[in-house]
């Protein structure tokens, strides 16, 4: 399976935190060719297909910004000093190359780490922090970099994503546009099949890495009967990963079906009986709190929203080589397209 052309430019398309213009301008130039698209005054993207007049509404949640950095100083040297956006390890950033939007265009750099002393290089060698680190554009000084980028000024990593075999692919940005992707193409596939009882609403949904505010405020707005949050979570067939804390998750596995507090249970059950009479792939995934995605935002909203969470399988989150399984993206896509097929305008969520 090669990667869907839609995905891979919005995978090449910079888009952190706070600044997700050039990825959402793809999202939109898309979704323009099946919805009615809208948007909002924080950046949010809204993709909705229409079923009937009085239709109640289920919105699909999939956030459309990454993590990246923020430029906060610039050095007499010429060096840039960064905050981040979003959380991520200092040893993620070491030595990596990366884009800035800068005053006129995307500026390239790299990033550097401050030269241990000779007592560090001898003794136990500290452990590497944030601050350690530096961007250099290869500036030869403060006011030569200036020219090229402002304090404020936002950043990326650089690299194009890498298919690999058995349907896998690595990239930076998984996190998420694998959900604002899929997001979108259910709404599509709704959209082509014409048979849906409720209206669809895609939603690109902007600063989550920073405090799913995206969700928040698109969730008040839309006031949806029902939604689904659409993101990626931790593969468990990893080094280090533990089937025994949230449940096993495993590359290939597909859908993962979030159960929880946060998750209504209407929601989670129809979507585990839409995944089993479909024969589509899943396991499930277990929150005995916060999610750390959009559901936690969206369930809460003005008097409740009953919410589910699908996820897709990752490897190696917030880094430049992120890794997921397209075999996987494909299971949620299919399962939530199900799932908004299923619904009818009698359904009740009450408890």
């Amino acid at each position: 399976m090669a990667i869907p052309g839609l995905l891979h430019e919005l995978l090449t398309a910079a888009g952190p935190s706070g600044h997700e213009g050039p990825a959402a301008a793809v999202w939109r130039a898309a979704a323009t060719e099946f919805a009615e698209v809208t948007s909002d005054t924080l950046g949010t993207s809204f993709a909705r297909v229409r079923a009937a007049e009085g239709a109640p509404t289920l919105a699909i949640v999939g956030h459309i910004d990454e993590i990246g950095v923020a430029i906060t100083h610039i050095g007499d040297d010429g060096l840039l000093s960064f905050s981040e956006l979003g959380g991520y390890e200092p040893e993620q950033m070491a030595g990596q190359r990366v884009l800035i939007a800068g005053r006129e265009g995307m500026v390239t750099g790299v990033v550097g780490r401050r030269r241990l002393s000779r007592e560090e290089r001898r003794g136990e060698r500290p452990s590497l922090k944030h601050s350690d680190l530096h961007i250099d554009i290869g500036a030869t000084s403060g006011e030569d970099a200036a020219r090229l980028v402002r304090s404020g000024d936002a950043g990326v990593w650089e690299g194009e994503p890498i298919e690999l075999p058995n349907n896998r692919l690595s990239s930076r940005a998984l996190d998420n546009r694998l959900g604002a992707y899929a997001a979108l193409e259910v709404a599509r596939r709704v959209a082509e099949a014409g048979d849906a009882a409720i209206d669809v609403v895609a939603v690109a949904a902007v600063q989550e890495e920073t405090g799913i505010y995206g969700a928040r405020t698109s969730a008040f707005s839309l006031d949806p009967q029902v939604a689904i949050a659409i993101d990626v979570t931790w593969a468990t067939d990893v080094p280090g990963g533990n089937p025994k804390t949230f449940g096993k998750v495993d590359l290939g596995g597909g859908a993962a079906i979030t159960r929880g507090p946060v998750v209504h249970p209407v929601v989670s059950d129809l979507l585990a009986e839409v995944a089993t009479s479909e024969g589509i792939d899943h396991c499930f995934e277990v929150y005995s709190a916060h999610t750390q995605t959009d559901a936690d935002a969206i369930f809460v909203a003005r008097g409740g929203v009953p919410t589910g969470l699908v996820s897709i399988p990752l490897r190696y989150m917030h880094s430049p080589c992120e890794l997921c399984s397209l075999d996987d993206l494909e299971a949620v896509i299919a399962l939530t397209t199900a799932f908004a097929r299923r619904l009818t305008r009698e359904m009740s969520f009450l408890r």
